[in-house]
């Protein structure tokens, strides 16, 4: 009798199984940790959005906001999802300090999980060899592409604004070298000026208090005709709210995206029309700036890098857990990254055979290249 209800039972987990199977359960799954809506926006609602294609494949976790302070529980989280034997790929977007630690961490007991990092905030040489995989938008091309945009908008100053931990960072701090020499040439003025750092005293609301005090100070100095960039997510809106406000020029954001920064400054509501439809989400600005009086003197990438870092992350990993894609193989890599952008782009590697790639999209000029 017990042998015959073991024998009923194991059938039953069969039939259960085959029938999970037919309903289309998952064979794995993927963990995604992004920063909170406070934090990084466009990663969060990237997130949102695998979740809803994906239903049941998908954890997503949210990183502490103070990141720096609290890299324990950060590490704990990646550790935790780890310890899920049906997580079999982690993709971090983004990838902030101590992803490197949590990544060595987790591949010492479970060597078999693909890690896929979104804007790695450590140094590419030391990410690159840890991470699987890793996204992010050329920085060092951005130091000569973005003060050449901000010439071509009008500028005859440029202000970079930031603070010494993003400085510390060597993808931050050779972007800032490079935009520096970029300027010597186009004729520019750089000027450098040191901001509040949203993880220190008084948080994000400070850094963001200093920005909208600054930029009338910064125009009522130098002119109009001065393009402004920080190397912060949380600084973006208000540093366009002021720049509406001064009539400056903005050429790009820290990570260039329509919804960074721009809707919130805008007072444009994202609606369940307008959301993930970035072609409509950009022509809804365009109209607003020019309103404004604003065309010719701001712009941006047509793609939303945090938002596509965290999407082609999960669809990356996803192709690679199921054999469909070499992570190694660059153009097959940028082939999944330009169809879910809708766009083409230039991608590079870090090293010659590493898979730590960076990739640089076209600018859009608001009042000018959109029809």
């Amino acid at each position: 009798m017990f042998k015959r209800s073991i024998l009923v039972i194991a059938a039953l987990v069969l039939v259960l199984g085959v029938a999970s199977v037919s309903l289309g359960a998952p064979a794995f799954k993927i963990g995604i940790v992004t920063g909170t809506v406070s934090q990084g926006e466009d990663e969060y609602r990237g997130a949102e959005y695998v979740v809803a294609k994906y239903p049941g494949m998908l954890e997503h976790r949210t990183y502490p906001d103070n990141f720096m302070a609290e890299q324990e529980t950060y590490i704990a989280q990646i550790t935790g999802l780890a310890a899920d034997p049906a997580i079999k790929a982690i993709v971090v977007n983004q990838g902030v300090p101590g992803t490197v630690a949590a990544i060595r961490k987790v591949k010492q007991l479970r060597p078999d999980i693909l890690f896929v990092i979104g804007e790695p905030h450590e140094d590419p040489p030391i990410v690159e060899k840890e991470a699987d995989i890793s996204l992010i938008p050329n920085n060092p091309a951005r130091g000569q592409s973005i003060p050449q945009l901000a010439k071509k908008l009008g500028a005859k100053k440029f202000l970079h604004y930031s603070f010494p931990r993003h400085m510390s960072m060597n993808d931050l701090a050779t972007r800032r070298d490079l935009m520096e020499q970029e300027c010597k040439k186009l004729g520019m003025e750089f000027i450098f000026v040191t901001a509040p750092d949203p993880m220190g005293e008084g948080g994000l609301p400070a850094a963001q208090q200093f920005i909208l005090e600054d930029v009338p100070r910064q125009v009522a100095k130098h002119g109009k005709d001065i393009a402004f960039f920080s190397t912060n997510c949380g600084m973006q809106e208000p540093l366009i709210t002021a720049i509406l406000k001064a009539g400056a020029i903005f050429p790009e954001q820290c990570c260039p995206s329509p919804t960074h920064g721009y809707p919130g400054a805008l007072g444009l509501e994202i609606t369940e029309e307008l959301a993930g439809n970035f072609p409509a989400i950009v022509k809804a600005i365009n109209t607003d700036i020019v309103k404004r009086g604003m065309a010719g003197r701001m712009a941006t990438w047509p793609v939303a890098t945090s938002y596509l870092n965290t999407v082609a992350g999960v669809e990356i990993a996803k192709l690679a857990l199921e054999k469909k894609i070499n992570i190694k193989d660059m153009a097959a890599v940028q082939k999944v990254v330009e169809e879910i952008a809708g766009v083409s782009m230039k991608f590079e590697r870090n090293s010659e055979k590493g898979q730590f790639y960076r990739y640089l999209v076209g600018s859009i000029i608001f009042g000018k290249d959109v029809k």
